[in-house]
Order: C-alpha cells, then sequence, then structure tokens
C-alpha cells in the first residue's frame, strides 16, 4: 500500500469516529465497525497497545489504558518540558515491531488515532495526532497533538524559546488535558450534576475546584466536579459554596431574594444540601481543595 492509500484509510477511520463526536468515549465495540473497502479493520487492539493493521505499512492506533486516580500506569505518558506529549514505547527494546510501526508512521508524516483511557474499557479517541520525534534513550515518542504543533518542535531560540513553549502547552491543554478531565471527572460522577443530579451530558461540565494556576489546580479527578451549566456558573461567580463536608452553602443574600421557580427550586432550594459525589476515596473531591475554595467563598461574600 503506497502513503496514498495508508493516508485515505487514516482519513477514513477519523471520519468514522467522528460520529461519536457528540458523546465523545468510545468502547472497542464502538469501533469495531470500521470497514475498509469491504473489509473489518479492528482500530484497537485487545492484546496490545499500538495497532498496525496488516494492510498497512505503518501503526493506525495506539493506546493509553485506564488508571485509577490512586493507581500506578503501566507506562509512565506525560508531558515533557517542552509542552509536547510524551508516549512511551512497547517494552524496553526499540526495534520491537509495534515500536518499528510508530517509527514508520513518523517518518513518514503519517496522523495517528490516540485512544486515551477514561475508566476501564471506555477511551477518548484524539486525533489526528503525529509522531515528530523519538527519545530513544528514554524509550518514548513525542506526539504533537495538532498539525500546527508539529512545526513547533526545535524552531525556538533563546529569543522566543518561552513562547513556543506556552503555545505548544496550551494545544496540549486543549486537546488533551481539558477533554480528559472533562471525561474523567463525568464518567466519576456517572454523568449527572453533583448539585441536582442532572443526566443530560450535552449540559454537564467539569468544573475546577481549585483553578489552573493554583498549586492544587491540576486537572485531576479530585480537583473535579460534575455540574450542570447553571450551577456550573454559580459556583464560579461564589452563588453557591460547598463546605469541606460536602454540604453545600447558597449565599445569603441570594436566600432573600424574591425571584421565579428557576431561583427557588434551582438555588436556593440546594442550601443545605449535600453533595452528591463518586463514593470513591480516589474519586471524591478532595477536602484540602474544597476548603481552600470554601474560604475563597467566604471571603467573597
Amino acid at each position: 500500500m503506497d502513503l496514498a492509500e495508508e493516508q485515505a484509510v487514516r482519513a477514513a477511520a477519523m471520519q468514522f469516529l467522528d460520529q461519536f463526536r457528540g458523546n465523545q468515549l468510545v468502547t472497542e465495540s464502538d469501533v469495531a465497525g470500521f470497514v475498509w473497502q469491504g473489509t473489518p479493520m479492528r482500530l484497537m487492539d485487545r492484546q496490545r497497545g499500538i495497532r498496525k493493521p496488516r494492510q498497512l505499512s505503518a501503526a493506525l492506533t495506539f493506546r493509553t489504558v485506564f488508571t485509577p486516580p490512586d493507581g500506578v500506569p503501566p507506562y509512565a505518558d506525560q508531558e515533557g518540558p517542552d509542552g509536547f506529549q510524551r508516549y512511551k514505547m512497547r517494552g524496553d527494546d526499540p526495534e520491537h515491531a509495534e515500536n518499528r510501526a510508530l517509527r514508520q508512521a513518523m517518518l513518514h508524516g503519517l496522523p495517528l488515532i490516540w485512544f486515551v483511557g477514561v475508566e476501564r474499557g471506555t477511551y477518548l479517541p484524539i486525533y489526528p495526532v503525529y509522531l515528530v520525534a523519538e527519545e530513544r534513550e528514554l524509550r518514548q515518542f513525542v506526539v504533537a497533538l495538532a498539525p500546527e504543533q508539529r512545526y513547533l518542535l526545535g524552531v525556538s531560540d533563546a529569543g522566543n524559546a518561552d513562547d513556543v513553549r506556552r503555545y505548544a502547552d496550551r494545544i496540549t491543554r486543549q486537546r488533551l488535558h481539558q477533554p480528559m478531565f472533562r471525561a474523567r471527572v463525568l464518567a466519576a460522577y456517572q454523568q449527572r450534576c453533583a448539585m441536582c443530579r442532572l443526566r443530560h451530558v450535552s449540559l454537564l461540565d467539569a468544573s475546577h475546584i481549585l483553578p489552573d494556576g493554583h498549586e492544587l489546580g491540576q486537572p485531576v479527578v479530585p480537583n473535579g466536579l460534575a455540574l450542570c451549566k447553571i450551577h456550573h456558573a454559580a459556583f464560579d461567580q461564589n452563588i453557591i459554596g460547598i463546605r469541606p463536608d460536602l454540604q453545600i452553602v447558597v449565599r445569603e443574600q441570594v436566600l432573600l431574594e424574591v425571584d421565579g421557580p428557576m431561583l427557588r427550586h434551582g438555588i436556593q432550594e440546594l442550601d443545605g444540601r449535600r453533595l452528591e459525589v463518586p463514593g470513591s476515596p480516589a474519586a471524591d473531591p478532595s477536602a484540602d481543595r474544597l476548603e481552600v475554595r470554601y474560604n475563597d467563598f467566604l471571603a467573597a461574600i
């Protein structure tokens, strides 16, 4: 298969995945229906993290398995100091067939699909992504998460290194960290608002307890809350606070207001109610973070 056909297969696979964009997440059975020229072509392999269909010369997809918040991942995929994400090679042999398949995609600039585990058996597909460099001594590839990010690696000099690093980091946050944070928080809260239990996913947000700039503001599930859009806004605007013991508090001035049923039933009646949480110590909101945020709420009253 020549490079033009390789590109065509990849474009078709990504178009196939577009149908799941509304729900965002996929399972292995969801993506089992991809067919190329009448022949089924699996996009995920249950036994392998790197998938190279026999018809192709290079890897088509790669996968990062889900690790619970308190678990240790089998491979330490992480962001590098330059703002680019890293993906660990299979095992310790750079010449393993799966690593060669990734290297082939890198050498030819072929787009790939990255399936990132959100919960057991459920993945967020991120595409197109590109492998733009190999750090063989660290057994890892450098991943560009957007076409424009491909051209940032190695272009900085003493005058613009910080700007390039910030731009690369912003793309990584937008394409990976933010979607993963949302997906993992909503999954932990079973796709419902922690305050009102609304289950319409399109109306739910993953709210940070503490913002990105705070030292405890990492995009991790214990720093997140699944909230519907109105309660997310009310939380951000300090209309609603959450005590470290998970009791919801509505600002006193708002409790005294007289308005329509949305204010009465949607906001005021939350006062004194207990926040709904995942029920897992590893996924529940951090009491330390809630305390910091609640103190901010009190200071804003």
